[in-house]
């Protein structure tokens, strides 16, 4: 779905995307439009931070930013939960991932705020190789 270039965290996204449109495609009418619709355009709007922030020098408030829509995410699909538009089994996957995707952000927030949000994303670029200089 993604370039070989993207940052494991997009790639994850852009995966869960694959799996949340649909299954929110089955939410039923009376709450496609309130709960379906909103879920669709946080999680889009969270693809939308990581590939800005990807791309940009000063990307702490973009992160910032993305990591509130995160939370907001899990707290309607938690909702929706409780509503029962969800199933449980639909539930746990989307918390496991959010909750991937939330260490993930993370660890790319803390990268960023400490070099003043201006190095290049290598907290979310995978595990760690050693390299000698």
């Amino acid at each position: 779905m993604s370039a070989g270039g993207d940052l494991p965290l997009i790639v994850l996204w852009e995966d869960f995307l694959g799996w949340l449109l649909p299954v929110l495609g089955s939410v039923p009418k009376s709450a496609r439009f309130t709960f379906a619709t909103r879920l669709q355009s946080l999680a889009l709007d969270v693809l939308e931070g990581l590939i800005e922030a990807r791309f940009t020098r000063d990307r702490l408030p973009i992160l910032r930013a993305v990591n509130l829509k995160l939370e907001c995410l899990r707290t309607l699909l938690r909702v929706a939960h409780g509503q029962r538009l969800l199933a449980p089994a639909a539930y746990r996957h989307a918390s496991e991932k959010l909750d991937e995707a939330g260490r993930m952000l993370g660890g790319w927030l803390r990268d960023a705020a400490g070099r003043g949000g201006r190095r290049e994303a290598r907290a979310c670029a995978g595990p760690a190789t050693s390299s000698t200089a």
